[in-house]
């Protein structure tokens, strides 16, 4: 035995240590007694050595403490001190037997390898009670140290069982034998102990510890299984097979879903993130004086420090987000960028061991079969391994991206509390929620991709190394070929993207002109102008469709240049490589593996141009973001708080700015204990300025502010948040019942509420969008007076409140009688009306003070308040009693004639405005405002009257089905027809050629690769250089074949998805603008514009790009198993279980995904809509001190956003690492099948193999398009349920063209017992009326709210069909004709005046069938002539939506103007409430009376005196006509209704 080996290692070992005749060149391989025991054993002890800093990390990292001793981890204790045990026995063993004077000498590795053993199983032993100690459930490092170990013995098992058998032997035989085997014996026993212990802690190993005594979080019921599952079911996901499961079986909702992981919740992300952002503003500032202990967590609040700093720190620069962004996030970010690094190296060992395979296949006879299998083993090992590592890469960039969101969202919104004012004029509330909703979202998709910028040149650095091992310099051909393609992509690209800017600003205008057609729907039925309408909305979708067009070009440029890119790369390089030198030939190893690599590098070659614009838009992103969050903030110290001041409330020589110039100067305010301060002034003369001067608010820059005590503050716009009504008062305090109901009655709310479908539990909308502005206002000071402050700031609280409504509340609250009548109030009133019961008054003029005392001392004065008075008079909407009650407190005052005169005045006007009745009901929507501002009452029991019935019809509606319908959001799969209209709407040719070109393009592939190989087994190319031109030739054409169908089969596809486009947006459109009007009433206007948006730019954009994506895979999927078939047909038999599996791992996963999906982005939106309102309220959330529970409900709000992104998230690894599974057996069977087969074509063999390895990735993208595809097909489906729902009677029938042209030429009008309802199951509004109206009779219409008097109209043009009875005109029923030919051919005023956008000739004449003569004169008639002419376009000038640069007095007569223009036999005057003033009503009247002498008027009236001249008078009540007679006969007849109307409006 004492020979003298060469190597160290054979000397440490005593025999040899490397035997390559032994392990390599043989049939029956085996590794030396030495190796097996060195080398295989060491290796996993040094991984565990290396890696155990992972394990100390997460120690430090655990927040949680104590997992109890159980049965696994004492068995684990056990069986550790067992292998412990052994190892020292095996070192005193060896000690005993060899060595010594025993014959056997003793070697190093005796002594070493037990040593080397013990050290790390002590370590490892360690670990059990500190894991349990720190709550750590699971380790990988330990698993894959034991697995490691297991499997590398494995070898060692094998030899020793051989020994044994031959010892066997020998001692069996005869010859007494004179060796002794007792130490070889005694190797073996410890050598199998040894193996059956760590065979049984890798198992031990598979499980999870279980759960931590001691957490940081509460552990909930729902707990995410992650937190205790095991590495083994960490790595494959097995943990998330439960919710797989779940959302299979059906869909799944919010309760399902697992709590969020602490270490990602807000709590944990953002004291980590504010201490890092902290120290970064601290390094800004040059003065050091203050050291900041490490970011605080103060019960659950962060706190951020402004970068601006105290204002003597001189500023460095900006506090970027990047440093506290890399030191916060950035350990996670390295740890994946290691695993990056790794499944790179992986990737590039995939094509060796192709090639390996293919000479073993060439050497077929030569080379022994284990060799095959082996390289097909570590073919699939690579390909496993890659998947594995890939997997929990993305899944840590994921956390990361979502950790960074959180951060920054969180940090936004804390930032937005607290701007201020000047900062806020920078931006619009929408850019500051784009911050959150866009660039921070940004980040987060950046985050996974962000590791390519140094992977992909390394990606691409090592293909053109290993080519250039291939076949020499001729790869920079390709190469050239590669970066030239480039750029032209580039040019594409930008091509593109001005043509999506151009489509979407089509978008917007189709959306914008679609938005005005539906709020002005009920106008455009009235006048049937649907048409014209319908007409400019399809003009703006065929440019559209011509840009769409245009990129359909272009897109197929771009993807036929990537799909002919590698097969140009690859002919150009093989070519140059042939023609260069007569010496090169290619070889099938060559020629495979080269286009391996080729593959390799398209993808880092594709994403590097697309990252950097990426990169450079997020820079963009970091930008905004830097300056939001160092721009300046609010002074918190601009307001003190000083107890010893003598009042509660003062300024003393205040001067303040908004920012710019000075608004407030020498202002001198003291608001005295429980006194009521009011302070009046002409518009923007800084009453408001001084209110936002007490709460901080504004820059002070001079003078102090002192307030005492807990702030209320009632904004002059109300702000309303989204919750219930109940929410909105209380304001985050607790509900008292009797406190709550006194508030409630004292701010003249119970009659709201009880109107209001669910009470005060009601939802309001956004921004109070289902309140009216008196509502709104009240709600806000009743939040007020219920929170309880000591100091009151009323900004004009009564502004958007009726008259007796608001003496109601100045009595009940804010006055010397009211609740708040203890308290320190400051009141900001335009009204005159209380000014005599408060204490003391201060006047603004021009941002000063002008004069203060009480009302008496200030009449006296004569002053700017005397001028403020009289000024205030003349707008005349104080109602009578109260300007008696002060003009009774002016005339005590003494000499002020002036003053008295104006009052005088006043009174006289208010009574000759006093109306009947101020409210009409168009239809029962209406009511949800409820009684809101119903200015100018005459009498207070009116109001009660209409707010009573109202009641109850609202109470009848809810039991009759609620108003709006719910929205059906789609659960489940989409049915099998949906499918079939689209591809119906695409065409059927075209559809059946997209199909066919792909099959035709995916031969050619197959085809010219089948070529190469050809080439390269033939012998005889070598020395005919014309055969090899042959060749050449051959696969060019091949190629070109590929290139031209590739491109048809794009370009087919994107035109088919166009037509499809423009159909479905004409069949939505054609059917909504023929919806009856009921089912615009129950269908939400947002509703049906997201039709128009959000689902046709899907079907524009989105779904054509999934289609091309899915259809590419799906042949690309389909030619692999048919190359693979070609050469081992035996694959076949397993394709169909692996299909099974592929296609139950793609079910689970779509409808699991679809539906987290949803959940996701319904979660997403409150995030923004609660931050919206943040900012538009934080001057209240301010005044309040309530910041903190905001911050609060921002923080739970994201959380619940990562609860349902989290899953969606692990959802896609899950499927991933499936779905490469079975890709990575695709591999493994076809390698091995090949190798083992029959199959002697190394060609076909390496063909099949290199399909093999590309198909990983197709499955998995094929899966993700077509779930994609699922998704968004539903637009599909929405559009289709739109078009095809119930539509109105036809517009146009053939008997109306045998009409007149000028019917009705008498206009005649007669109902005979008619009945209306509005709505199915609704009740009847007109029940039974019949009359006579003889042609040219002037008739008016009279009634209380809701007595059917607009029913009427509504009936009269068809807008809701009869129940019951009929209405004929001039004879003719006007049932039995179309719509069109019945509404043009009567006319309208109606109440609302609705002007669209566009030119004023557009408004008056859509169809542009008038000439100007007639235009003018029309204008003229309706005194609008000058007005036009003064304007610089004329008949041109531009309206804006909802004609916003008209007063409403103007648009009133444009309508009138419209009337005039169409002049039909029929009249019908809907009169508008309160919207014109005196002088437009009065011009109006007389056009009419002029203009329509000879028609039949019908007037809707609300002021009795307009139709006191008419014909004959309908009085209706609850929907039947009580009277009917002229004017004059009912007025003679006291006892009449329309007697008792006109008593009250003192025209009798």
């Amino acid at each position: 035995m004492a020979e003298d080996t060469s190597s160290p290692m054979d000397r440490f070992c005593g025999s040899t240590f490397w035997n390559a005749t032994q392990t390599w060149w043989t049939n029956d391989p085996d590794f030396t007694p030495c190796f097996e025991q060195t080398a295989l054993v060491w290796t996993p002890c040094a991984f565990y050595w290396v890696f155990v800093i992972f394990d100390f990390y997460y120690l430090k990292a655990s927040l949680d403490r104590n997992i109890p001793w159980n049965k696994l981890n004492v068995t684990k204790a056990l069986v550790n001190l067992g292998l412990l045990v052994i190892t020292a026995l095996d070192l005193i063993m060896a000690l005993i037997k060899k060595g010594g004077d025993s014959e056997l000498p003793l070697y190093d590795l005796d002594v070493w390898g037990p040593i080397i053993k013990f050290a790390t199983f002590l370590l490892v032993f360690i670990f059990i009670p500190l894991n349990r100690k720190y709550g750590v459930q699971t380790t990988g490092c330990q698993f894959i140290f034991w697995f490691l170990l297991t499997v590398l013995s494995i070898p060692r098992c094998r030899t020793e069982v051989r020994l044994e058998s031959e010892r066997q032997k020998i001692l069996d035989s005869q010859q007494p034998s004179e060796q002794d085997f007792s130490w070889e014996e005694y190797q073996f026993v410890s050598f199998f102990i040894f193996f059956t212990f760590t065979s049984i802690m890798l198992i031990l190993n598979c499980f999870a510890d279980g759960l931590p005594r001691q957490t940081k979080y509460q552990r909930g019921e729902n707990e995410i299984p992650e937190l205790s599952a095991s590495f083994l079911s960490r790595i494959t996901y097995q943990w998330f097979d439960k919710m797989a499961l779940k959302g299979y079986r059906n869909p799944l909702e919010e309760k399902d879903l697992w709590d969020l992981r602490p270490q990602d919740s807000c709590s944990e992300v953002m004291p980590i993130f504010a201490h890092h952002w902290n120290q970064n503003v601290r390094k800004n500032y040059k003065n050091k004086a203050r050291v900041e202990p490490k970011a605080q967590f103060s019960n659950g609040n962060v706190t951020f420090e402004n970068p601006h700093g105290e204002k003597n720190g001189r500023k460095k620069g900006m506090a970027s987000i990047m440093p506290p962004i890399y030191k916060s996030f950035g350990g996670v970010f390295l740890f994946g960028a290691l695993m990056k690094l790794f499944t790179d190296t992986l990737t590039f060992a995939q094509p060796q061991v192709l090639s390996l395979i293919i000479s073993f296949v060439e050497a077929k006879e030569a080379e022994p079969e284990w060799k095959g299998i082996m390289y097909s083993v570590l073919l699939f090992v690579l390909a496993a391994a890659q998947t594995f590592i890939l997997g929990q890469y993305f899944h840590r960039m994921f956390i990361v991206g979502l950790r960074i969101r959180t951060a920054l969202i969180n940090a936004i919104y804390r930032k937005a509390l607290r701007i201020s004012n000047s900062t806020k004029k920078e931006s619009t509330v929408g850019e500051i929620v784009n911050l959150m909703a866009v660039d921070a979202q940004r980040f987060m998709e950046l985050t996974t991709y962000l590791n390519m910028i140094w992977s992909a040149p390394l990606q691409i650095g090592l293909a053109l190394y290993f080519l250039w091992q291939q076949l020499g310099p001729s790869v920079l051909a390709g190469l050239a070929v590669m970066i030239i393609l480039i750029p032209v992509n580039g040019v594409i690209a930008s091509r593109i993207k001005t043509y999506q800017i151009r489509q979407m600003k089509y978008k917007d205008e189709r959306v914008k002109l679609m938005n005005e057609v539906l709020s002005g729907i009920k106008v455009l039925k009235l006048y049937a102008w649907e048409p014209s309408f319908e007409k400019q909305v399809l003009d703006i979708r065929d440019k559209e469709i011509a840009t769409l067009r245009s990129t359909a070009y272009l897109n197929a440029g771009t993807s036929f240049l990537w799909s002919c890119a590698p097969f140009l790369v690859s002919l150009v390089t093989f070519a140059t490589y042939v023609l260069t030198s007569e010496a090169n030939q290619l070889s099938v190893e060559k020629v495979l593996v080269s286009i391996n690599l080729f593959d390799l590098m398209k993808l880092p070659l594709t994403i590097l141009p697309m990252l950097s614009v990426d990169i450079a838009e997020t820079q963009v992103s970091v930008n905004r973001i830097n300056k939001f969050l160092n721009s300046e903030e609010l002074d918190p110290n601009s307001v003190l708080h000083d107890s010893s001041k003598p009042h509660p409330m003062s300024i003393e020589n205040g001067e303040f700015s908004w920012g710019d110039e000075i608004t407030l100067r020498n202002i001198n305010i003291e608001v005295k204990k429980s006194s009521l301060v009011a302070l009046v002034g002409t518009v923007g003369s800084g009453k408001s300025s001084v209110v936002q001067a007490f709460l901080g608010e504004m820059e002070k820059l001079a003078g102090v502010v002192n307030t005492v005590g807990k702030l209320a503050y009632v904004p002059q716009q109300a702000w309303i948040q989204n919750a219930t009504v109940r929410d909105n008062i209380l304001f985050g305090q607790t509900y008292d019942r009797k406190r709550y109901n006194k508030v409630i009655d004292a701010c003249a709310l119970r009659a709201d509420i009880d109107i209001l479908s669910a009470g005060d539990l009601t939802e309001i909308g956004e921004k109070g969008i289902n309140l009216s502005g008196g509502q709104k206002q009240r709600i806000s000071l009743a939040r007020a007076v219920y929170s309880d402050a000591d100091l009151y700031l009323l900004d004009d609280p009564l502004s958007a409140v009726d008259a007796h409504v608001g003496k109601h509340i100045f009595e009940e609250v804010i006055g010397p009688k009211g609740i708040l009548a203890r308290k320190s109030r400051v009141l900001v009133t335009h009204g005159v009306t209380f000014l005599p019961q408060v204490d003391s008054i201060y006047v603004l003029k021009m941002g000063e003070i002008s004069e203060s005392g009480t009302f008496d001392q200030l009449v006296k004065n004569k002053g700017a308040f005397a001028d403020f008075i009289i000024q205030h008079l003349q707008e005349g909407n104080e109602e009578e009693e109260e300007l008696n009650q002060i003009k009774r407190q002016i005339s005590s005052t003494g000499d002020v004639p002036e003053l008295l005169g104006t009052v005088e005045k006043a009174i006289k006007l208010a009574r000759t405005e006093s109306l009947s009745d101020s409210i009409s009901v168009t239809s029962a929507d209406s009511l949800m405002g409820g009684g809101g501002s119903l200015r100018r009452r005459a009498k207070r029991q009116d109001s009660h009257d209409s707010v009573a019935s109202a009641a109850s019809l609202k109470k009848k509606q809810e039991v009759e089905g609620k108003l709006i319908e719910t929205e059906k959001s789609q659960t489940g799969g989409v049915e099998f027809a949906v499918y079939k209209h689209y591809i119906k709407s695409v065409g059927i040719f075209l559809s059946v050629a997209t199909l066919v070109l792909n099959f035709v393009f995916q031969a050619f592939q197959i085809g010219s690769n089948l070529w190469l190989t050809k080439w390269a087994n033939d012998e005889k190319v070598a020395n005919d250089t014309g055969l090899r031109d042959m060749y050449l030739g051959v696969y060019g054409a091949f190629g070109f074949g590929q290139v031209v169908t590739g491109y048809l089969s794009t370009l087919i596809l994107s035109l088919g998805c166009v037509y499809s486009a423009r159909f479905m947006h004409n069949v939505l459109l054609h059917g909504t603008l023929r919806w009856p009007m009921e089912m615009f009433d129950i269908t939400p206007l947002g509703r049906i514009v997201n039709r128009f948006s959000k689902d046709v730019d899907t079907i524009d954009n989105t779904l054509p790009l999934n289609l091309r994506v899915v259809i590419l895979q799906l042949f690309a999927v389909l030619a692999t198993i048919v190359v693979i078939s070609l050469s081992t047909p035996i694959f076949l038999a397993v394709i169909v279980p692996i299909a099974f599996l592929y296609y139950f791992a793609q079910r689970f996963y779509v409808a699991t995904s679809r539906q987290l999906m949803r959940l996701e982005s319904v979660s997403r939106s409150p995030i923004y809509s609660h931050f919206s309102e943040t900012v538009t309220g934080a001057s209240t959330i301010r005044a309040y001190n309530v910041g903190d529970r905001f911050i609060e409900e921002s923080d739970a709000k994201v959380d619940k956003n990562q609860v349902c992104k989290y899953p969606s998230v692990i959802a896609n690894r899950w499927l991933a690492i499936r779905l490469e599974m079975v890709g990575n057996l695709i591999i493994l069977f076809a390698s091995l099948f090949a190798v083992l087969g029959g199959q002697t074509n190394p060609g076909l063999v390496g063909l099949s193999v290199s399909y093999a390895l590309q198909v990983t990735q197709t499955l998995n993208w094929l899966v993700r398009m077509s779930s994609d595809i699922e998704t968004n097909i539903v637009s599909v489906e929405r559009i289709k349920e739109y078009g095809e729902t119930k539509q109105e009677a036809p517009w146009e029938l053939e008997q109306d063209k045998n009409k007149p042209k000028n019917w009705p030429q008498e206009g005649r009008v007669e109902f005979q017992n008619f009945q209306v309802r509005y709505r199915e199951g609704l009740d009847l509004v007109l029940r039974g009326v019949s009359f006579n109206i003889q042609g040219g009779e002037k008739v008016g219409i009279v009634g209380r709210t809701g007595a059917g008097k607009s029913s009427l109209t509504l009936a009269l043009f068809r807008i809701i069909e009869a129940a019951g009875g009929r209405i004929s005109i001039d004879g003719v029923d006007i049932a039995s004709m179309g719509l069109h030919m019945l509404r043009s051919r009567l006319t309208i005023i109606p109440q609302d005046p609705v002007l669209f956008s566009g030119s004023l000739r557009i408004n008056l004449d859509p169809f542009e069938i008038k000439t100007d003569d007639e235009i003018w004169k029309a204008l003229e008639l309706s005194h609008l002539k000058s007005f036009v002419k003064s304007l610089a376009a004329g008949l041109n000038h531009e309206i804006s939506e909802g004609g916003e640069n008209l007063s409403v007095g103007q648009r009133q007569l444009v309508c009138l103007a419209r009337a005039l223009l169409r002049k039909t036999k029929v009249l019908v005057l809907d009169e508008a409430t309160a919207a014109v003033d005196l002088e437009t009503d009065d011009l109006i009247q007389k056009t009419i009376r002029t203009e329509f002498k000879e028609c039949t008027v019908l007037t809707i009236a609300h002021r009795l005196n307009t139709i006191l001249d008419s014909d004959k008078v309908i009085v209706l009540d609850k929907g039947q006509i009580t009277e009917f007679a002229s004017p004059t006969e009912l007025l003679d007849n006291p006892k009449s209704a329309f007697y008792s109307m006109a008593k009250d409006a003192n025209l009798v």
